[in-house]
C-alpha cells in the first residue's frame, strides 16, 4: 500500500504523534492515507499532512497519524469517513497562506477594500471610527487567528469602566462582529469570537429630547426656507432627514395625497433606504399637501427627477449645513434646547401615540423593520388608519379639522420615547 522509502510516524500509547517536516508533502499524500498496522489485532491508522504556525510565525508542514480502531470492529468505509474531515481541514489550512496576519493587517488589506460593496457609506464611517478609536489600538497587533471572545469582552469592559455609554459599547460590539464575520467567511477563522457577547441594558436610559406641539410651532415660525419646509415635513411624516433630502417630485402624488420613500441622501451620495421596510409609500396630511402644492407652484422646475428640497443652484441640501446654519441658531433664538434631526422623527412617533394610532400603523409609517422597534404590542394596520393617524398629528400641531371627518384633538405635550 505504501511506497518504499517513506518514513511513517510511530504510534504512541494513545495512538497520536506528529513529526515536523520542512519539505513539501508529495502529491500522493495530499489526500491522506489509510493503513493497517499491528500483529494479531490489526488496527486502522489514518495519516495526513497539515500546516501549522511555528512560534516565530512561520508556516511548517507536519505529518499527523492517528489510530482510530481495530480492523475487526470497524469497516474500511467507516475509517475513511473519519479520515475525510481531517484532510478537509488540512486542505483549508493550505488555502490560508496569511494565517499569521494581524487584525490590523486584515482590516486594511481584506476588510476595508471590500466592505464598501455590502455596507453603506455611513456604516463604513461608523465602523472605521470604532476600529481606529477603540479596537485597533489595543488589539490591532494581535494575530487574527488568536482574537478570542475573552479579548472582545475585555475591550468592551475597559470601555465601560472608562465611562462610555451603552450605545457606544453596542456600536463597538457590532463593529467587532461585522469585521470578524468577514474573517470567518474568508476562511481565516472557524467561528466569530464576537458572537454571543452580550451587553446589559443601561440602568437609566437617557431621555430623548424633543419639543412639545407648542414649541414646534414656535420653532417653525423662527425658521427660514427651505429649512422650515424640511422641518415641517419631518414632523408631519416622521421621515429620516436623508429620506426627505432625497425626495423627488415624481414620488409625490398630490392628487392621491401620498409620498413614496425610495431613496436617501447622505454624505454627498444618493442611495437606497436604510432597510427593506424603509422603502414605503405613506399618506400625507392635508396640511403637508397644501405646503407641497405651494412649494411646487413656487419652484422654477418640477421635472419628475427634480428634488423637492434643493439649493438655489438646484443641488441637494446638506443636512449638516442646514442644521448648523439654520436649525441650531433658530433653537438658540427662541431659547429652547437644541434638537437633532432625528428628534422630529421621535416627535412624530410620539404624536402618533398621543392620537391613538396603533403600533402597527406607526411601524408602517416610520418604516421600521420590526414592531419591537416601534412599540411592544402588535395590532393590525390598514391604509385608512394611517391616513387618520397623520391627519390627527396635523390636528395636534395646527388645530385643523382633518379630511376624514374626525375632530381635531387639542394640542398636547408629547411624552414618552421611542427606541
Amino acid at each position: 500500500m505504501l511506497d518504499a522509502g517513506v518514513t511513517l510516524s510511530s504510534d504512541t500509547g494513545n495512538g497520536r504523534r506528529a513529526t515536523e517536516r520542512s519539505t513539501m508533502a508529495r502529491p500522493r499524500y495530499q489526500d491522506g492515507s489509510l493503513v493497517i498496522r499491528g500483529g494479531k489485532r490489526k488496527r486502522y491508522v489514518i495519516r495526513w499532512r497539515e500546516d501549522v504556525a511555528k512560534p516565530d510565525g512561520a508556516i511548517a508542514r507536519i505529518r499527523r497519524a492517528e489510530t482510530i480502531g481495530f480492523v475487526s470492529t470497524m469497516k474500511k468505509q467507516q475509517a475513511l469517513a473519519i479520515l475525510q474531515p481531517r484532510v478537509g481541514l488540512a486542505s483549508q489550512q493550505r488555502r490560508q497562506p496569511k494565517a499569521t496576519m494581524t487584525l490590523s493587517e486584515f482590516v486594511s488589506a481584506e476588510w476595508k477594500p471590500n466592505a464598501a460593496l455590502a455596507l453603506k457609506k455611513s456604516s463604513m464611517r461608523i465602523y472605521g471610527f470604532q476600529l481606529d478609536k477603540h479596537i485597533l489600538p489595543g488589539l490591532g497587533a494581535s494575530p487574527l487567528r488568536d482574537v478570542s471572545r475573552a479579548q472582545v469582552e475585555a475591550c468592551l469592559t475597559r470601555m465601560k469602566v472608562q465611562g462610555h455609554a451603552t450605545s457606544t459599547l453596542r456600536s463597538v460590539r457590532a463593529t467587532f462582529s461585522t469585521v470578524l464575520q468577514e474573517a470567518v467567511e474568508r476562511g481565516y477563522l472557524e467561528k466569530n469570537p464576537a458572537h454571543g457577547v452580550r451587553i446589559r441594558e443601561a440602568d437609566m436610559k437617557k431621555e430623548r429630547r424633543f419639543y412639545s406641539a407648542m414649541e414646534m410651532r414656535t420653532l417653525l415660525a423662527a425658521l427660514a426656507e427651505p429649512c422650515r419646509a424640511v422641518v415641517l415635513t419631518a414632523i408631519l411624516t416622521g421621515l429620516r432627514i436623508g429620506e426627505i433630502l432625497a425626495l423627488r417630485w415624481k414620488r409625490v402624488d398630490l392628487l392621491r395625497g401620498t409620498m413614496q420613500v425610495a431613496e436617501t441622501y447622505s454624505d454627498g451620495e444618493f442611495g437606497t433606504p436604510k432597510t427593506k421596510s424603509s422603502n414605503r409609500v405613506i399618506p400625507i396630511s392635508s396640511v403637508l399637501r397644501a405646503e407641497l402644492e405651494a412649494r411646487r407652484a413656487r419652484s422654477k422646475t418640477t421635472e419628475p427627477d427634480e428634488l423637492v428640497f434643493q439649493t438655489p443652484a438646484g443641488t441637494p441640501l446638506n443636512a449638516k449645513n442646514l442644521y448648523n446654519r439654520e436649525l441650531a441658531p433658530a433653537c438658540d433664538r427662541i431659547e429652547l434646547p437644541r434638537v437633532s434631526w432625528h428628534s422630529f422623527r421621535h416627535a412624530h412617533a410620539t404624536l402618533l401615540g398621543e392620537v391613538g394610532g396603533s403600533p402597527k400603523t406607526a411601524q408602517a409609517l416610520l418604516g421600521h423593520s420590526d414592531l419591537e422597534t416601534t412599540f411592544n404590542t402588535y395590532t393590525h394596520a390598514v391604509p385608512d388608519s394611517q391616513k387618520i393617524a397623520v391627519e390627527r398629528v396635523a390636528g395636534i400641531l395646527f388645530g385643523v379639522l382633518d379630511s376624514v371627518g374626525l375632530n381635531s384633538p387639542s394640542a398636547a405635550t408629547p411624552g414618552g420615547r421611542l427606541n
